[in-house]
């Protein structure tokens, strides 16, 4: 069955760096499109990052722009998202999913990523 274990969140200060994993299994990793999503109290869900199924094509939303990176490695069937320069605002639960419509109601149990002094 499709499993994704998303790891590597915290606390952390402003400013500060994580970065996060998401293994990935029961599927052809390699051939699908991966997405991170954040969600944080009380706001829904939102894409974060996306990258395509070689990695050669990522898009990320404009307030992560030129401070998240996302990267994969196909042969350990996970994804990764690089968090640098973090701000309060970025505090949330973030989830790994796979960019499919037949594989869209598979979602991990998120990692928590706090921002605070």
């Amino acid at each position: 069955q499709v499993q994704l274990v998303e790891s590597g969140g915290g606390l952390v200060q402003p400013g500060g760096s994580l970065r996060l994993s998401c293994a990935a299994s029961g599927f052809a990793f390699s051939t699908y499109r991966m997405n991170w999503y954040r969600q944080a109290p009380g706001k829904e869900r939102e894409l974060v990052a996306g990258i395509s199924s070689a990695g050669r094509t990522t898009n990320y939303a404009d307030s992560v722009k030129g401070r998240f990176t996302i990267s994969r490695d196909n042969a350990k069937n996970t994804v990764y998202l690089q968090m640098n320069s973090l701000k309060s605002e970025d505090t949330a639960v973030y989830y790994c999913h796979v960019d499919s419509y037949m594989l869209r109601n598979y979602w991990g149990q998120g990692t928590q990523v706090t921002v605070s002094s």
